[in-house]
Parts: structure tokens; sequence; C-alpha cells
């Protein structure tokens, strides 16, 4: 086979199953691994996908964004990792606030028995806040079909009233350059004003948002230091130190 002929079936596989394994792609090609890894690297290299821990994923589209149903899913030890590790972060007499989202919402198991706050934009947070006995203020705004996320004017002048000792942010993408990022200028607004309301801020980002960038710009890589996991290329975590710090978990 041709490594155009393969590259093609790589990108056509990639488009049926939006996230391949390196194995995969070795049995539907019949290629060794060294080569395919070759292909991968010249393919995102052309922008044509992203690599990922074990294999390769479809660039999202910048105003793309996936449903709470379909985050879900995905990656749930890493994301229990990440968030067992941001939990242990937060102390007696804490006030903080939790970011709408999958990564984000692992936390709140680990907060049990804490004597904390909680100010929260997620609809998907809010029941497991109170279930867990924990203090939890609400934003207002309207409620986003997608990511169950309060958004809007009303979110942005309640969370306007608060202040935060630490805040713990989702994000869509995370990229040396574009810093974070989201699909919805509203939810990147609430995400922002988090941050500059937070005595220290916490992104919450899981292997696959490496080198990602969505529509709307939450912030600089400097304005937070990152919670990821070990899933994550150590080539990269040692790019990304170079702008903030990172704490790397392991998920296994």
């Amino acid at each position: 086979m041709l490594t155009y002929e393969r590259q093609q079936l790589i990108l056509s596989l990639l488009e049926e199953k939006k996230i391949v394994k390196l194995q995969e792609l070795v049995d539907a090609t019949g290629a060794s691994e060294s080569t395919i890894r070759r292909d991968l690297t010249e393919l995102e290299e052309q922008k044509l996908l992203k690599r990922v821990h074990g294999g390769a994923s479809l660039i999202s589209k910048k105003f793309e964004e996936p449903t709470i149903e379909e985050k879900q899913s995905k990656y749930k030890a890493e994301k229990s990792a990440i968030g067992k590790y941001a939990a242990s972060l937060v102390n007696n007499g804490d006030c903080i606030f939790i970011d709408a989202g999958t990564t984000t919402r692992a936390m709140v198991e680990y907060l049990q028995d804490k004597e904390i706050v909680v100010v929260t934009n997620g609809l998907n947070i809010i029941t497991e806040l109170i279930a867990n006995n924990i203090r939890t203020y609400v934003t207002g705004g309207y409620v986003k079909e997608g990511t169950h996320a309060f958004v809007g004017r009303g979110a942005v002048d309640s969370l306007q009233t608060f202040q935060f000792d630490k805040a713990f942010v989702g994000t869509n993408g995370v990229d040396s350059e574009s810093g974070y990022t989201t699909p919805d200028p509203e939810e990147a607004q609430i995400k922002e004003l988090a941050i500059r309301k937070a005595n220290e801020t916490f992104v919450l980002a899981d292997h696959s948002k490496f080198g990602d960038t969505s529509f709307a710009k939450i912030a600089d890589l400097s304005a937070a230091i990152i919670i990821t996991s070990k899933l994550t290329d150590l080539q990269t975590i040692k790019q990304y130190k170079k702008k903030t710090d990172i704490k790397v978990v392991d998920s296994e």
C-alpha cells in the first residue's frame, strides 16, 4: 500500500470513529507500528489529526462542543484521578468555584466531610454537592442544553459578588500559544471571570485536551495551574511546563 493510500485510509477510519488506536491502524493497513507512527506524525504536522495517547483523534472544529453525555463516557478513570487530586487541594474553610463539566464534577465525591463553601455554574454538579452536605451557591443565568452550564448576564452578575480561595475550571483546549479555550464565548466569559475572582486557579484537563484549540479564549496558560494525568505525553508536559506549572497524577 502506498503512503498516500495508507494515510487516506487512516483519515477515513478517523472520520468514522473519531478516535482510533494505534493497533487498529496497524491491523487495518498491514503496516508496522513504526510506519503508522510516522504517518500520524506527518498527518498531525498537516493539521489533519491529533496524536493522543495510544492513537489519534480528529481535530475538533472550533465551534464544535460535545454534549455532557458524550463527555461523561470518555476517560472516566483519568477524570476521576484528576478530580481526586484536585479535591485534595481544598482545605477546610475554603470558598471555591467549581466550573460546569465532567472532569470538575469528578472532584465532588472526594469533597465529603470538608467544611467548605462551593459556588458553581454547573447544573450537573449541584445535586451531588447537596447530597454530600456541602454548602452550595449557584450562579444565575440560563442553562445551556449541551453542557448544562449556567451562562449569560445573570451568571456574570451573580459571579461578580463572590471571591474565591481557589477556582477549579474545565476547558476544551489547552494550547501552548492559544492558552485555554472553549467553543462558547459566554462560557469562556464565566471561566475567565472565575479565574480573576480566585486567589489560585487550577485547570482540570485530561490528555485529549492538549494541542486542541476552540473558538473562544478563556485565558493564557500562565493564568492557572494545570492538573492532568500520566497519560499526557511526557514531551507535551515538558513543553507546557515552560509556561505554567503542571501537576501530573496517576490514573491507573
